[in-house]
């Protein structure tokens, strides 16, 4: 089969390559994975004369892969805290991000670095207005926005590393937890030696403790407390 433009680059791009399926994808974000399917998907919505189905938000790398990529995680991240702020209006989203893509000539916005900038202003802007909300509502949506985007490191511009939240209470907490895609096939890992979580929870679970984790691995028992917080938690929210 001649490969397409879009599958090269996922080759040499790890950040573009499909790895994730969607419950492991919704499980790592701690997103319901009927949200993220539809952010994927697409959804049905009623018209007067039946219903129509809505453009998916999230293109997945290729169409014949039902996997999403690292990239994809950092869009969906992104509408998560959308989502934290204010009921996201995909019509709305996908309006706004097109407004100002266009405007400063920026490809797939939600993973740049420019979603700081002007460009991501440009586009909160322009969504606050299509639903209507009210300027304490905008504050509010910034506020959220704000931290989660701090857990996003980027590279020539692009995200190349996320802290995904791994507390109840929020986004304020240690980037312990990493997903690289570049480390352990994307999985999640305690960043400082690469170790998944995962692999530190199954250890727990069969009956080691915290210290014999963390003296295995040479971790401090901090990390494989957060390793162990981040894969319950996940478990419990997905």
């Amino acid at each position: 089969m001649k490969a397409t433009a879009r599958s090269i680059r996922d080759v040499v791009d790890p950040r573009e390559t499909p790895r994730y399926s969607l419950i492991e994808a919704a499980h790592y974000l701690r997103l319901p994975s009927a949200t993220l399917s539809s952010w994927v998907r697409g959804r049905n919505y009623p018209v007067s004369h039946g219903e129509r189905r809505s453009a998916p938000l999230i293109v997945r790398p290729l169409d014949a892969d039902a996997r999403l990529s690292f990239a994809n995680l950092i869009e969906a991240f992104v509408l998560r805290a959308l989502r934290e702020a204010y009921r996201i209006e995909m019509g709305a989203v996908r309006n706004a991000l097109a407004h100002a893509e266009k405007k400063y000539d920026v490809e797939r916005l939600l993973l740049s670095k420019q979603l700081r900038a002007a460009p991501g202003q440009l586009f909160l802007d322009r969504y606050s207005d299509l639903i209507e909300l009210s300027t304490a509502g905008q504050h509010a949506m910034r506020e959220v926005l704000a931290p989660y985007l701090e857990r996003i490191e980027y590279d020539s511009g692009l995200a190349l590393k996320l802290y995904p939240v791994v507390r109840r209470e929020g986004v304020s907490g240690p980037k312990t937890v990493a997903i690289d895609p570049r480390i352990a096939f994307g999985r999640p890992i305690v960043e400082r030696r690469g170790i998944k979580t995962a692999m530190i929870a199954e250890r727990f679970d069969v009956g080691e403790s915290v210290k014999s984790i963390a003296a295995d691995y040479d971790l401090e028992i901090p990390d494989v407390e957060e390793a162990l917080r981040y894969e319950r938690w996940s478990e419990k929210a997905a």
